[in-house]
């Protein structure tokens, strides 16, 4: 069964670009009218009220996890540039990342987009754009890893910032995923794949349970070490975070989030590292992301530790996200993300070498 556009929305319309990647039959609610009405209808009221108005074609970029709208709006930035804002709307399971955005922008305001607007309750986001994204700094000058030195630290440096606030993150509707909790989160994930993938015989679910043990040490000796749990953005590539100007890093898209050990957050920026320099660079720029927790009184021995157990349970984090989609998703949109979950948790039960070292 695939999804199918409902109402009669067209992709040829003239005044909107659309983007569905490889999801051309993939459900989301842009396809009913009323509810794209609805969605627009408030991002001009709050543009307005702002004194703004949009102008121009809009680009709308579908996902069975988000929808999001380019507006172009009337006037210039301080650069000259046409004025551009960013509208957001998540899924039920996402719908925490609105009065996230929200509340990062009064807690911790620079390291963020600050929304124009936040409708909490529906899920939806107006952001005004944040300039050059990190990647397109990277793919300009690509040659020197250490250009991933100061944004790793300025991330945990957030991080540590917003230490006080974690049952604060869960009261928004944060999920939780505590570090003595990881092992609770894993089962949760397992059920949901072997509910999606029920005849699937190339996934092990074996070999996945067989991984619990391992990850309830890991999860426990991590606890023990004393870090605090915190905001895990569990998507930090370099597409996720904005390098407007020299010296300045904002982080945003925290649809993926969850409340848990910070240090899981290194998984995928080291990933991308990786890719991008190769292993020998790593050891520097995990060296600068633990240079802040360093006030923490713990030992280098302790942090390096602490870091190669975080990265090791952060699959748990990216498991999970895998299943945040809009309602009515089809079972071959269900089936691709179960799969993507599978992916993950069995890392748990690889013995391969960590790349954290």
């Amino acid at each position: 069964m695939q999804d199918t556009q409902d109402d009669d929305t067209s992709d040829d319309d003239a005044s909107v670009v659309m983007d569905r990647g490889q999801y051309e039959n993939s459900k989301t609610p842009w396809d009913q009218e009323s509810w794209r009405g609805a969605l627009l209808g408030w991002a001009d009221r709050e543009l307005a009220a702002r004194g703004l108005r949009a102008a121009g074609r809009r680009s709308v970029r579908l996902r069975p996890w988000s929808v999001l709208v380019r507006i172009p709006v009337e006037g210039t930035d301080a650069a000259g540039r046409p004025t551009t804002v960013w509208l957001k709307a998540n899924p039920p399971a996402g719908a925490f990342e609105a009065p996230l955005t929200a509340a990062l922008a009064r807690w911790v305001p620079e390291y963020v987009l600050h929304p124009l607007a936040v409708d909490a309750d529906r899920g939806w986001t107006l952001l005004p754009d944040g300039g050059d994204l990190f990647r397109q700094v990277l793919d300009r000058d690509p040659a020197d890893p250490r250009a991933w030195e100061e944004p790793l630290r300025r991330y945990a440096t957030m991080q540590r910032a917003l230490i006080p606030y974690a049952k604060d993150l869960e009261d928004l509707g944060v999920p939780g995923a505590r570090t003595t909790a990881l092992p609770q989160v894993f089962d949760r994930t397992v059920e949901f794949i072997a509910s999606v993938l029920t005849e699937d015989a190339a996934v092990d679910l074996t070999r996945m349970r067989a991984a619990r043990p391992r990850l309830l040490n890991w999860s426990t000796e991590l606890a023990d070490l004393g870090i605090e749990d915190s905001l895990d953005h569990s998507d930090l590539h370099d597409g996720q975070l904005f390098h407007p100007e020299p010296g300045r890093f904002t982080f945003f898209d925290w649809g993926d989030a969850a409340v848990s050990h910070p240090f899981c957050s290194f998984l995928v920026p080291a990933g991308d590292i990786v890719e991008r320099y190769g292993p020998e660079s790593l050891p520097r720029l995990r060296d600068a992301y633990l240079e802040p927790w360093t006030a923490t009184g713990r030992t280098t021995k302790e942090l390096h530790r602490a870091l190669t157990l975080a990265e090791r349970l952060g699959a748990i984090g990216r498991a999970v996200s895998w299943g945040r989609h809009f309602p009515g998703a089809s079972d071959a949109t269900r089936r691709a993300g179960a799969t993507a979950s599978a992916r993950w948790l069995l890392k748990l039960s690889s013995d391969e070498p960590l790349t954290t070292g």
